[in-house]
């Protein structure tokens, strides 16, 4: 019976083991290994097919022509093919290739997939980067759900000028800010692994500048010098190299006369040599046949051969590689080993992906079991609440009281609109799942346990354009009969986003008319701005007794408003971007610098930087945020006066909630660089803390000031601390007036080697580990079988 049990459990071992092996994934050698068989036996046409991209239809269907070609093997990836059914038969198609590589499924999953969260600068509000991976982390789990591999997101470029219509897809002005939440962007999209079948891969993009387009306006020229390019430009993306991407995407723009998609200073040196990236390079769309437009290349042979000399591995949409590489090749113009180190790039990410390990089909009941699950709408609510920034409060107008008022007026076209729900990049998501914020508003009061009902009525004043004020008298007379009025205004989906650049981020149309004629009736009301960028608002600020900037917040957008407006949530949003008194300031980023004659108010006129007619500072400077709450920071202490170079600096402070109601407070901290071998900004974001307080509650927030946060690049490129003194600012937005000092002495101390680190990550785990693992498996159950 002992033999009998002790063969049973080996039996049962050697089935599971069989099952382990069907799922074990591959380290980084037996990849590379891999790759290498693999690529000997391909042929030129198939390499060159795995290096295209093809797009399929709006509605997520493939076109004929991409299942042609990958019964050939000559079809890499794809982008806008969605959905479990489709993905299956593409993955199929496939399999009646000679090579069966799998195809690799892109979709522009930029801040959600169905479940729609707020546009990137929203979430970026937040200024919480659990919220903000959380987001991206569902985003992930409903696109991988549909047969999605590859989003294209996190855009990193940092954007100073709101007229450039992209702003909404990033973070904002800021290095730092913009870097922590690349980060948490990229964990949300990858996790520790984004072979795991929840997870995708996520891309760095538009490397490099494309947020400095000259005039804001979108693929235009953009020309800056190195330290600019490395301070403000590079920055993100290194941190998302750091938290693990393995893919980016090239520019539309050219830098400093050099078209980003055959830029070898970028590609080659920075990103491949400096910072020892190994994973895929993709092109944007069509960007590589657009070197001809950009008077780089002849024709679209060309191109190729720019693109791909260049460093850029795989063609979105156009197909210069495939048609032209074989002569190409032939010709000597591109190596075959250049060609192969752009396949084994494409090989690599798949391997990575595990979609070699088993064909990658997927379930059409998980996919139909995941989307717009409950949970997922509930976060959805929770972080466009967290997203929403109270930019003015006069006289506590918000919250509003449900208990005191009968009749509630909601004002505005876009606050019906199912359509305008949804922004330039809504992913998978529908206008019909959609709350908007009239409907949201209405069902929070239906669900309140009220003593005596409140009607919520609506009129649109104008159409979600607003050209005509044929229905700003309607309009008016339900605000006059209403106890408090809500009026949404702002932008509309298309004018923000891709190709929607802006010469006046003004109100549009006679939405500012329609507000004024509001504020004639006497009634108390709070405008609501519905925006994907910063605007001109100075009339509202110097007027309107209450703004709560809504953003394009998504799915659930409504109800967040809602819970806001009623003080459910108690508004914790801080600016990412300032907003501007007028376009003659932009580009606006508050880590300024001193110049020779800095702006002192009582200097004479001419003697000083600043305008003649108009304040240099924004409208709403950076980090700004209100709540219904109050906070108190103080007691500013700092570990040391003096440290040594390469040591750290603690600095603390109390803060408090003063007020009646719970609510979080962003303490911000800034640096300064007094004097340095290159000049610094008068201060720098370099580190905050989102913090949750009951009414009175007290609490110390630390923060570590590390060298590389007082370090600066020197003329060389190299990062360095200079002995010196430096300043500390802490607060709640970048006005923050409680100030420490500290100094550093002694110089830069003697730097370790550097070059390229080796992270173990589950996908890179030695087989000797899992053997390791599986021998004492066999053992436990022998043993347990001898018993």
């Amino acid at each position: 019976m002992r033999y009998l049990a002790v063969v049973t459990a080996a039996a049962f071992l050697l089935l599971l083991e069989g099952n382990c092996l069907a799922q074990t994934r591959l380290n980084a050698t037996e990849i590379e290994a891999k790759i290498e068989v693999l690529l000997g036996q391909m042929t030129l046409e198939e390499k060159l097919g795995q290096l295209h991209q093809l797009s399929g239809l709006a509605n997520g269907a493939y076109n004929p022509d991409l299942l042609e070609l990958a019964r050939k093997g000559l079809l890499g990836s794809t982008l806008t093919v969605r959905g479990a059914r489709m993905a299956n038969e593409l993955h199929n198609a496939t399999l009646e290739s000679r090579l069966k590589i799998p195809i690799l499924m892109a979709f522009d999953v930029i801040h959600g997939y169905r479940t729609l969260f707020p546009i990137p600068l929203g979430e970026t509000a937040s200024w919480d980067l659990k919220a903000v991976e959380r987001a991206s982390s569902i985003a992930a789990a409903e696109a991988a759900s549909a047969g999605i591999h590859w989003t294209f997101a996190p855009m990193l470029d940092v954007a100073r000028d709101p007229r450039w219509g992209r702003v909404m897809e990033g973070s904002g002005e800021d290095v730092y800010l913009g870097s922590e939440m690349a980060k948490a962007r990229v964990r949300g999209f990858q996790g520790s692994d984004y072979g795991q079948k929840d997870k995708i891969l996520a891309c760095a993009k538009h490397f490099v500048g494309y947020g400095a387009a000259e005039g804001g306006r979108d693929y235009n020229t953009v020309d800056m010098s190195e330290r600019r390019l490395r301070e403000t430009y590079l920055p993100p993306f290194k941190a998302a190299i750091d938290a693990g991407v393995d893919s980016f995407m090239t520019a539309f723009n050219e830098l400093n006369g050099m078209p980003a998609t055959a830029n070898k200073f970028l590609l080659r040196e920075i990103l491949r040599g400096e910072w020892q990236f190994d994973g895929l390079v993709v092109s944007d769309w069509n960007s590589v046949e657009e070197l001809i437009n950009h008077g780089l290349a002849a024709d679209k042979s060309e191109a190729a051969r720019l693109s791909l000399n260049g460093g850029t591995d795989m063609e979105m949409n156009s197909a210069t590689y495939r048609e032209n590489g074989a002569k190409l090749v032939e010709s000597g113009k591109v190596t075959i080993e250049t060609i192969n180190s752009a396949v084994r790039n494409v090989l690599r990410i798949k391997y990575r992906l595990g979609l070699f390990e088993q064909p990658p089909f997927v379930s059409e009941q998980h996919e139909k079991d995941t989307l717009l699950k409950p949970e997922f709408l509930q976060a959805a609510r929770e972080i466009a609440g967290k997203s929403l920034v109270l930019l003015k409060n006069e006289n506590e107008t918000l919250p509003i009281d449900i208990n005191k008022i009968k009749q509630l007026a909601v004002i505005g076209s876009l606050a019906d609109d199912k359509p305008n729900t949804l922004d330039w990049w809504p992913g998978d998501a529908r206008a019909a799942d959609s709350i908007t914020i009239l409907q949201g508003l209405r069902d929070y009061v239906s669900a309140a346990n009220l003593t005596s009902s409140v009607a919520v009525t609506f009129s649109k004043g104008c159409e979600s354009v607003c050209d005509s004020d044929k229905d700003f008298a309607a309009a008016v007379i339900a605000a006059g009969a209403a106890d408090f009025v809500v009026v949404v205004v702002g932008e509309i989906r298309s004018v923000s986003g891709e190709a929607a650049s802006l010469s006046s981020i003004d109100l549009s149309g006679r939405q500012l008319d329609l507000v004024k004629e509001i504020a004639q009736t006497g009634k108390p009301y709070v405008v609501v701005l519905k925006n994907g960028r910063p605007l001109t608002i100075n009339w509202l600020a110097e007027n309107a007794p209450a703004i709560l900037v809504a953003w394009h917040a998504g799915t659930m957008g409504g109800p967040a408003v809602a819970d806001v407006l009623f003080g459910a949530v108690n508004p914790s949003g801080k600016l990412p971007m300032s907003f501007p008194r007028s376009l003659g300031q932009i580009p606006l980023n508050y880590d300024y610098k001193n110049t020779g004659r800095p702006f002192n108010a009582s200097a004479p006129l001419r003697d000083t930087s600043r305008y003649m007619d108009a304040p240099n500072t924004p409208l709403y400077p950076f980090g700004f945020g209100l709540s219904y709450t109050t906070f108190r920071i103080d007691e500013l202490n700092l570990s040391a006066e003096r440290v040594q170079n390469g040591e750290s600096v603690r600095v603390s402070v109390q803060v408090q909630n003063t007020g009646n109601r719970a609510g979080e407070e962003v303490v911000q901290l800034y640096l300064r660089d007094v004097y340095a071998a290159i000049t610094r900004p008068m201060r720098q974001l370099k580190g905050f803390q989102k913090v949750a307080l009951e009414a009175g509650e007290k609490r110390q927030v630390e923060f570590v000031v590390l060298p590389e946060d007082m370090s600066f690049l020197d003329e060389a490129w190299k990062m360095t601390v200079e002995a010196g003194e430096f300043e500390v600012f802490v607060g709640n937005s970048v006005n923050a007036d409680l100030m420490g000092k500290f100094t550093v002495e002694g110089s830069t101390p003697t730097a370790a080697p550097t070059g390229a680190t080796t992270v173990v990550t589950s996908t890179q785990e030695s087989s000797a580990q899992k053997n390791v693992a599986r021998l004492a498996l066999y053992l436990v159950f022998i043993l347990l079988a001898l018993n």
